[in-house]
């Protein structure tokens, strides 16, 4: 209604995990420190390992390193403040604070999903054109690639974020979700605008990760059709084998952001244990299925280690 009186909001309260039995609360805060540590370190070891290792100075590991470090910064940006809320009382967050969580976590995840595609155009590349791959996917190509990924993130991030915090925020300041997430947020908003801001927000973010989604799928098409026509078995589970790995991430990552936005509407605290499986288990488990499921990386882990532990051994 025009000229009605708004309460403006300038700060938000982070209900998260507040609505939780107090006595679990230091169970869950150990359970997710230790998976937030071992994401770091995880990532970590497999940019540790790229960089020392030069057999794995090949496009696919810049790649690689590419998603640790964004892996890395998406989680630095949710968890901490995460952990903290769990532990404390003070749960407020600013205006600033919340969109600058929110830019991030945006940039990164549609980073990670961007680079993910790129991942699946290198493996198209050197299964279905190798003779071409040297050239196709130079170095100048591959630090291009990456760039546009970043940059490509942080537009999507900092669009999504401004559109959001241009509305008017009024009335309550309770933010059910552990984090400054787009929307519970939007639904603090109020004005005519809303509903076409959460519509335009939906429609970027699911264009973003479908575009995506459907560009992987079409590389592992000609892929697929690429390793069939491959005469022996042996062969075939060789090159398929190349693939792996960066298939059993896109379906973790794909996976775990479905559960998020098309799950129906439930209760409060599972809504909030439910978002904890794109933001704490992805990351978690991206490193794990990359150092298990692709034997040059692991052989490359285990030497490393090797080199470091055992001097007396060499």
């Amino acid at each position: 209604v025009a000229g009605q009186n708004y309460s403006m909001v300038s700060e938000f309260i982070l209900v998260g995990f507040s609505t939780f039995p107090q006595h679990l609360l230091p169970a869950f805060f150990l359970f997710y420190l230790l998976m937030y540590l071992f994401t770091l370190l995880g990532n970590l070891l497999i940019m540790a390992t790229v960089w020392s290792e030069r057999s794995l100075h090949t496009p696919m590991y810049l790649f690689l390193c590419a998603l640790s470090t964004s892996e890395i910064l998406f989680t630095v940006a949710v968890t901490p403040r995460m952990l903290v809320d769990m532990l404390s009382s003070h749960h407020s967050i600013t205006f600033v604070a919340c969109a600058t969580q929110m830019f991030f976590s945006f940039m990164f995840g549609f980073t990670h999903s961007f680079l993910l595609m790129i991942m699946g155009y290198d493996r198209y590349v050197a299964i279905c054109h190798p003779l071409r791959y040297n050239v196709l996917m130079s170095i100048r190509t591959c630090a291009r690639l990456v760039s546009w990924t970043w940059a490509s993130g942080s537009v999507m991030g900092m669009m999504v974020t401004l559109i959001v915090f241009h509305l008017t925020f009024c009335g309550s300041n309770m933010i059910y979700h552990f984090g400054c997430h787009v929307f519970s947020l939007l639904k603090l908003a109020c004005g005519k605008e809303t509903s076409s801001v959460t519509l335009g927000v939906i429609l970027v973010c699911v264009s973003a990760l479908m575009g995506c989604l459907f560009l992987i799928v079409l590389s592992y098409v000609f892929i697929v059709a690429a390793i069939l026509r491959i005469p022996s078995a042996e062969g075939r589970t060789k090159t398929f084998s190349t693939c792996v790995s960066h298939l059993t991430v896109v379906i973790v990552h794909y996976g775990f952001a479905s559960i998020i936005y098309l799950k129906p509407r439930s209760s409060m605290d599972s809504n909030t244990l439910i978002a904890t499986t794109y933001t704490v288990f992805t990351p978690f488990l991206s490193p794990i299925i990359f150092s298990l499921r692709n034997k040059e990386l692991k052989n490359a882990i285990k030497k490393s280690f090797q080199r470091k532990f055992s001097p007396l051994g060499s």
